[in-house]
């Protein structure tokens, strides 16, 4: 029998082996880190793990199909943050995962929260992306310090309608809707949360009223702390002012006091319209409101159902989160992830933020989920105009989209049956 020639490549594994040394190691893939920060504890903990799941369905789906392909397979890796539902955590958690490598940042879901992020994106040169967050001065302060001199460049773009331009819908929608429905309703009263979004949002929606002019009036605004412990005092004033709609823009935990107040009071009305804001359609809040959110409507960035890939990424949302819909804040997390995916195939380089920056700036990406007014496309302050949201309304205890009319999959029901 032949004994086998000893080579010095079996040599050195054999004494490496014996000396107790492990095998070498092939290299590692390298990974793009990306920190992905919501809140997933806390009041907001429902919308803020809905966004976490959007985000790492995308990243999945990204580095199934090979990754970042022009960087040679360059897969996602995300970093995680949790805000708890607390504004100044933005900060806070931005930092640890740009510590921990974060090339760039995604989030936050809160306006506070994401504001605070901001400043962390902008002395630390990291690109950021927000997935959801409404009030305009995020990205606007922003590209006024760029503007002036005082920075000199913007690091933070918004793929989400702002508090303006949901305002400008919001009020279009309510127009065309009880014109639709061949009613006249004159009396609208607002009622918000009193935090950074609701300000914005109230704001929005008033100066668009105004611009307007259409034939329904605003005729009392109300606020309340956000969160609430009770709003019988808010419902009560609201009542007295005889509305024919109530339009809110709530937070979940608001919406969990207001709607059965609303039904406790008995307020006649033909219906609750929302101008923009959670709470009103999250699988959370219709286990618990029941009935008193059918026939609600509000006006939200919602997933277009028309198109196949949605539907399918919404099973599998499904499949992954127990049974929860595939809606306003799994679908722009989503999208956010895929639109970094994009701007990184894009990029000439990955080891200067700047050059990310560039092609950020230079984005036209139409394989989004959601309804869209057009491509993915960022203006000059940093926001995506085309992103716009979608009327919906809670039938048969599902939230569905009813209007625009290219948008809608069912038939609004306005006014709101009598019980």
């Amino acid at each position: 029998m032949t004994k086998p020639r000893l080579t010095r490549r079996t040599f050195l594994a054999t004494t490496a082996a014996a000396a107790g040394f492990p095998p070498p190691l092939r290299a590692q893939p390298k990974t793009f880190k990306i920190g992905v920060v919501h809140p997933v504890t806390g009041p907001l903990a429902e919308p803020g793990q809905a966004c976490r799941l959007g985000a790492q369905m995308a990243a999945d789906a990204i580095n199934a199909a090979g990754g970042i392909k022009s960087k040679g397979g360059l897969k996602l890796e995300l970093i995680v943050g949790d805000t708890q539902t607390k504004p100044e955590n933005g900060r806070v958690e931005a930092e640890r995962v740009v510590n921990q490598g974060a090339q760039m940042l995604m989030g936050s879901f809160d306006s506070g929260s994401t504001s605070a992020m901001v400043s962390v994106a902008q002395q630390k040169r990291v690109p950021f992306l927000i997935d959801i967050a409404a009030a305009d001065p995020i990205t606007a302060n922003v590209a006024k310090s760029v503007k002036d001199g005082e920075q000199k460049v913007q690091y933070v773009y918004r793929n989400f309608p702002t508090g303006s331009s949901f305002g400008r819908k919001a009020v279009q929608y309510f127009t065309d809707i009880f014109k639709e429905a061949n009613v006249s309703p004159k009396r609208v009263v607002l009622m918000y949360c009193n935090d950074l979004f609701g300000q914005n949002q109230a704001r929005g929606f008033q100066a668009a009223h105004k611009a307007a002019n259409p034939s329904w009036e605003i005729v009392e605004v109300i606020p309340w702390p956000e969160p609430p412990s009770d709003l019988s005092t808010e419902v009560s004033r609201a009542k007295a002012a005889k509305p024919e709609v109530i339009a809110p823009i709530t937070r979940p935990a608001s919406a969990l006091l207001l709607l059965p107040e609303i039904a406790k009071q008995r307020v006649e009305m033909l219906g609750i319209v929302g101008p923009g804001g959670p709470g009103l359609y999250e699988a959370g809040q219709l286990a618990q409101l029941k009935q008193n959110l059918e026939y609600v409507m509000t006006s939200v960035p919602w997933p277009n159902f028309k198109n196949p890939k949605t539907n399918t990424a919404a099973e599998e949302f499904r499949k992954r989160s127990s049974g929860k819909t595939f809606d306003t804040n799994s679908g722009y997390s989503y999208d956010g992830m895929f639109v970094i995916a994009d701007i990184l195939e894009r990029a000439s380089s990955l080891d200067d933020p700047d050059t990310i920056v560039d092609a950020m700036k230079k984005t036209n990406y139409s394989g989004g989920l959601m309804n869209y007014g057009g491509p993915i496309v960022f203006n000059e302050v940093g926001d995506n105009a085309n992103a716009i949201p979608t009327m919906i309304q809670i039938l048969s205890q599902k939230p569905v989209a009813v209007w625009p009319r290219e948008a809608a999959v069912q038939k609004f029901i306005f006014p709101r049956p009598k019980a």
